[in-house]
């Protein structure tokens, strides 16, 4: 199982997410579409409606696992669930869209590397300067390291001993997906997306804390500022409304020596975050080059000590 997750970061940071090939996540996005819409339309308290969200969604994740290993032949199964678990790790697609706002900037470009970052984005990109773009790119990359690749790879790893690895990526796949549809402050979301939110906050605690050492640990190799990387992490990782995402931006904020955080606009309102970090040097487009370094090794970090552990288990 090892190997084949091996295989599966190959995958994806040598294709990446190909725009026109199947993928498991649009078809969860439009079920979630559809099935919002027929929450909505049902005049249901949202609340209540966002919890047969979650379930039916998952429900169906399993549904179809379930159907495939009942439909294909074994060795079929097995090069489905290789390019499944491949689709799980966002790592190639999120340097891609990393690098094509870095490109923007060099070209001094400004309102293109806004536009590229709104579609990663929630928040407004209208307006913003070098520096916010820039801090919004660090701070996606900083916080998807753990959502869009430490953490699938994590449930993928933890379900080996009782061959559930393709059901436990694919249950977070989807949790994750929810949240990013619906899983916002926002009026429109706050009800329906409530107990998508909540789901995701759990699932990610433990990603959260454990990727961000692994982060601060890749910073070494990457002759990064490791002491202030894990002094920043300690002091500051709580600085965030989400519970899990000041975790990851403290990590690249102190190896950066950057500062991150601080006023976003979502939806045509200013909201006000904490600050993470202090600024020893002024963001700049290297720091985005940069955070993505950490996130490559760090995926290739997860996936060592999850081999290291797997083999030792007689799990290999």
């Amino acid at each position: 199982m090892s190997l084949i997750l091996f295989f599966a970061i190959l995958l994806d940071r040598l294709l990446g997410d190909p725009p026109n090939w199947p993928h498991p996540v649009r078809l969860i996005g439009w079920g979630i579409t559809q099935t919002e819409s027929l929450i909505r339309k049902s005049k249901m308290n949202l609340k209540v409606g966002g919890v047969m969200l979650v379930i039916t969604i998952l429900t169906g994740v399993l549904v179809i696992i379930s159907g495939l290993r009942v439909i294909l032949p074994p060795l079929l199964f097995y090069g489905v669930s290789v390019y499944l678990f491949y689709t799980c790790l966002a790592a190639r697609c999120l340097a891609d869209e990393a690098n094509r706002i870095h490109r923007s900037l060099e070209q001094g470009d400004l309102p293109e590397a806004r536009k590229w970052l709104g579609m990663i984005v929630g928040r407004d990109t209208e307006g913003l300067s070098e520096p916010e773009v820039t801090r919004g790119v660090v701070e996606t990359v900083s916080e998807n390291t753990v959502d869009g690749v430490l953490a699938p790879l994590f449930y993928m790893l933890i379900g080996v001993p009782w061959g559930l690895s393709l059901e436990l990526g694919m249950l977070y796949k989807a949790v994750n997906t929810l949240d990013s549809m619906v899983g916002y402050l926002h009026p429109r979301y706050k009800d329906i997306g409530f107990a998508s939110a909540k789901l995701d906050d759990l699932l990610n605690f433990l990603p959260a804390r454990l990727g961000s050492v692994l982060m601060i640990i890749s910073g070494f190799f990457l002759k990064l500022d490791v002491r202030n990387g894990w002094a920043i992490f300690v002091r500051d990782r709580l600085n965030h409304k989400s519970p899990n995402s000041g975790h990851p931006e403290a990590a690249i904020a102190g190896l950066l020596g950057v500062k991150l955080g601080g006023a976003n606009r979502y939806f045509g309102e200013v909201v006000e975050k904490p600050t993470i970090g202090d600024e020893k040097v002024v963001l700049n487009r290297s720091h985005i080059k940069a955070s993505i370094r950490v996130m490559y090794l760090s995926e290739w970090l997860v996936w060592g000590i999850g081999f290291i552990l797997l083999l030792l288990g007689g799990q290999f």
